[in-house]
């Protein structure tokens, strides 16, 4: 077990059409946590101990990363549409006895708990998400700040096998060019981390997973953000939204009034640290959720 997990157990859960991977640990209200792109349920290494403390913590990894199964991509990349993997996510806590539980998410996992908390408005309790503005508000803003930092939205979109190719080709050096490209570099990921995430990367099938992944969130998932929109549907429950403010995504749009427009109790603020804020300030991280989530 990664250090930072002492005393979490693995699980393997069978879910609707995959397999789902999740270390479970703590005692209390259910929490959820949900990781981002290229990671896997180890980016909570450094707070999973505190949470444990107040809740039964319940970090997993999405279809298509670390030891979650990667199927193929369907024609349309519904089996990695967001709405797909959440259920993925309520079928996992439905199976370890949670009916209502809290989550918080970050990047990519963050996207999937957006459409988990529409979708299974009567599942999610509270929402933090972490460093993301709205898919559909990203897409439609994008700009050439946005694009240059962002580069694997539309690298990762391409047909495949193309992009699956180049990362397959040499891994590290991928993990390396997306995650150290951020503000912060290399410096917040411990040594165990990254061989956890590379690991992971080079499973047979990542590539393509954490392709299709996004190859999604570009077509079938902004149809149904489009569709929310159009019904007047929003998120019900109490959202927290927080951002690094050195990130692209505080930088490239005003999060929180685009939450504003797709969810009815949000509040939230910028961080100071990047995009990586489990990592980067895991102490202020802790400050700044445990109110929220305990209330």
């Amino acid at each position: 077990m990664l250090e930072g997990f002492e005393g979490f157990e693995h699980r393997q859960v069978q879910c609707t059409d995959a397999s789902i991977h999740a270390v479970i640990g703590g005692q209390g209200p259910a929490l959820l946590l949900l990781h981002g792109h290229p990671q896997t349920y180890a980016i909570w290494h450094k707070v999973a101990a505190t949470l444990a403390q107040h809740f039964t913590v319940v970090a997993a990894d999405l279809r298509g990363y670390g030891d979650s199964d990667k199927p193929l991509g369907l024609p349309d990349h519904s089996n990695y549409s967001k709405r797909t993997m959440a259920r993925d996510q309520v079928d996992l806590m439905g199976a370890l006895g949670f009916e209502r539980f809290r989550v918080m998410a970050h990047d990519r996992g963050a996207r999937v708990a957006h459409r988990m908390a529409l979708d299974h408005a009567g599942r999610v309790e509270r929402l933090v998400t972490l460093d993301i503005a709205p898919t559909l508000a990203m897409y439609e803003q994008t700009g050439l700040a946005f694009a240059t930092a962002y580069w694997h939205w539309f690298f990762l979109i391409r047909p495949a096998p193309f992009p699956e190719t180049l990362i397959e080709a040499d891994p590290a050096l991928y993990l390396r060019s997306t995650m150290g490209a951020r503000s912060a570099g290399l410096a917040p990921f411990t040594d165990a981390a990254m061989a956890e995430y590379l690991r992971c990367l080079q499973s047979p099938g990542a590539a393509h997973g954490l392709c299709e992944d996004y190859r999604a969130s570009a077509g079938i998932d902004l149809e149904h953000d489009r569709a929310d929109l159009a019904d007047g549907r929003k998120v019900e429950c109490e959202m927290l939204a927080l951002w690094g403010e050195q990130g692209a995504v505080g930088q490239c749009f005003r999060p929180l009034d685009e939450w504003r427009k797709v969810a009815t109790r949000v509040s939230g603020y910028s961080l100071p640290c990047g995009h990586y804020i489990a990592e980067e300030a895991p102490a202020l991280l802790l400050e700044t959720v445990l109110p929220f989530l305990l209330g």
